[in-house]
């Protein structure tokens, strides 16, 4: 699904279109599932890719789903929230005249550049056009705020995901042998790339279990601290900011040797 919106009016009175894709890669299980993304560098093979790697992760866990992936071609910062608001909406509307939404054919989810708010949108679009006589309708997207039918602990649930997975890595003696580690997550150095949804929640998990989260990763600026970084301090600077950049707790870099081996 390539699509060119009907164009939206900015609140400065220019007329902008916008452009927004949705790939549904595997039918052999339904619905489909995905995220929706907001993000200036996308276009339709990479939407198409990231597709095709959700039905291999669904293939692999036995997740009866097959895998779609969707986004809209802005960078949020750039947008008022009653300007994202009428896209996340237009959009909604196009997948729905396509079939490419709805909770037995295609759930999207939160995604890079978007969160709870786009998908109450989304849900509440779907829910009173396309959806209005499905019970079910909420279930068109996963990721929605608990008052509009989600669950609690979705927001925190891949940082979580990503932290078991390296934990259950670490904790395994043959392979830390190999690589010359003690087992275990405590005292290890981490580096996250993104301070988004899902490296903020990742940030909290190792440093709640000991380890030392020395290094965050962002597009604008990098973080280094061999001490560590306080996660809830950096998370409080931005939420103050909106930016990890200067960031009292860690010195801030351009660019960062990866010469040395933690």
């Amino acid at each position: 699904c390539d699509n060119d919106l009907v164009p939206i009016r900015r609140e400065n009175g220019d007329i902008e279109t916008i452009t927004g894709f949705r790939s549904q890669h595997s039918h052999h299980r339904t619905p489909t599932k995905g995220g929706l993304r907001f993000s200036e560098t996308i276009d339709v093979g990479t939407i198409d890719c990231l597709a095709q790697i959700n039905s291999f992760t669904c293939s692999l866990i036995d997740v009866p789903f097959g895998g779609a992936k969707g986004g809209i071609k802005i960078n949020p910062a750039n947008y008022t929230n009653r300007e994202l608001e009428k896209i996340t909406r237009r959009f909604t509307v196009e997948l729905g005249k396509k079939g490419f939404i709805g909770p037995g054919v295609d759930v999207l989810g939160p995604d890079l550049g978007t969160g709870e708010q786009e998908m109450n949108w989304i849900s509440d679009t779907y829910r009173n056009t396309l959806g209005s006589q499905d019970l079910n309708a909420n279930a068109c997207v996963t990721g929605k705020s608990q008052m509009m039918g989600g669950i609690h602990g979705r927001e925190s649930s891949a940082g979580k995901g990503l932290y078991f997975t390296t934990a259950h890595f670490l904790d395994n003696a043959d392979f830390m042998k190999r690589v010359r580690l003690i087992p275990g997550v405590y005292n290890k150095t981490v580096i996250v790339q993104g301070y988004g949804n899902l490296g903020r929640h990742t940030c909290r998990y190792f440093s709640r279990d000991g380890a030392k989260v020395v290094g965050v990763i962002e597009k604008d600026c990098s973080l280094y601290n061999p001490d560590g970084i306080d996660h809830q301090a950096l998370q409080d600077w931005v939420e103050e900011t909106g930016s990890i950049v200067d960031f009292p707790g860690a010195e801030t870099l351009i660019e960062i040797s990866c010469t040395s081996r933690a």
